[in-house]
């Protein structure tokens, strides 16, 4: 295959489900351009769409963009092309995040045949889940799904939830308490027309037992969500983990965590993140306590209700049509 096949249908397949990927705030920080004349796309940072306050490494800004990048290959199998992804290329260019090289060689075998599928039905649920446990086996197969990506999948016992559980009310704590955070949040949220950030309807309840920190994502304090709701007794939480912390870990640990969502929502499963104490370096750290690896995203899965959808930015023909 050249370049020319890479047509303007197949176009849309690709940047719809790149779209579609998970973000900080729903922020989607990146920029996906065709290269004229390959069949090569560029994926590059979004420089008007990311949090400095919340994010100043850009280390979760790498992760959403991973996710894309993740995405755009599940994107590329379906289309009968296998993928080959460079991170990082150009040392000179910080903004290019990684080429995506789509050749005519057969899909990667190694993809799971019903991820493509998930991209359009994955969301964030921000609801309580049941009390009905993850069974063992679908843990074990997403734990073993995203070691392919460079990264592992940690799955906290008891003592370990609730200490985790621990440190994000603690990161939620002193959200609240700083102003700068705060508005920075706030600025992300929105009546539900706009491509980017979430719709206050999908802010969710907060939990009447207080067990769940679920993250308040305006400062207004529960006068002003909706009204509190008993969120499940035993939470199944699950840490994405890298052996480094540079930026190409954090693009691999996107691309995992993507892997490992979508992986979930094809067995049935929903997921929430509870990021807010890798935010903070201390309670980052504090984490992994006595493992090893570095902590890279933080979630929550099990079942329970449909999310409320997020709206995404439209993929026109006339978009496609000047970018190539």
């Amino acid at each position: 295959m050249d370049a020319a096949e890479l047509g303007t249908t197949d176009l849309e397949t690709l940047l719809t489900a790149a779209e579609a990927a998970p973000s900080i705030h729903n922020s989607r920080p990146w920029e996906i351009r065709p290269v004229p004349g390959t069949s090569r796309l560029e994926v590059r940072l979004a420089a008007d769409r990311w949090l400095p306050v919340a994010d100043p490494a850009g280390r979760a800004r790498m992760l959403s963009v991973g996710a894309a990048v993740f995405n755009l290959r599940v994107a590329a199998g379906h289309l009968g092309r296998r993928p080959r992804v460079r991170a990082l290329p150009d040392g000179g260019d910080p903004d290019l995040a990684a080429v995506v090289d789509l050749t005519g060689l057969p899909p990667d075998g190694s993809r799971h045949p019903d991820l493509y599928d998930a991209v359009a039905l994955r969301r964030t649920t921000r609801a309580p889940f049941t009390g009905r446990p993850v069974p063992v086996r679908t843990l074990t197969e997403l734990a073993s799904a995203v070691l392919p990506e460079g990264a592992r999948l940690y799955l906290p016992g008891v003592v370990a939830t609730r200490r985790m559980l621990a440190l994000t009310a603690e990161a939620e704590r002193r959200n609240r308490r700083d102003s700068a955070r705060v508005r920075e949040s706030r600025a992300w949220v929105h009546a539900g027309t706009a491509p980017y950030g979430i719709p206050a309807a999908a802010l969710g309840p907060v939990d009447a037992t207080g067990r769940m920190p679920v993250r308040d994502f305006t400062g207004a304090g529960r006068a002003r969500r909706a009204p509190a709701v008993p969120f499940e007794r035993h939470a199944q939480l699950a840490l994405v983990v890298t052996g480094r912390d540079r930026p190409a870990d954090w693009l691999r640990a996107g691309q995992a965590l993507e892997r490992a969502l979508l992986l979930a929502t094809a067995r049935g499963l929903h997921t929430c993140p509870l990021h807010q104490a890798l935010e903070w370096p201390d309670l980052r750290r504090a984490l992994l306590r006595g493992e090893p690896g570095c902590p890279q995203f933080l979630f929550r899965l099990g079942y329970g209700p449909r999310a409320v959808p997020q709206p995404r930015p439209a993929v026109s023909g006339e978009t496609i049509g000047r970018a190539v």
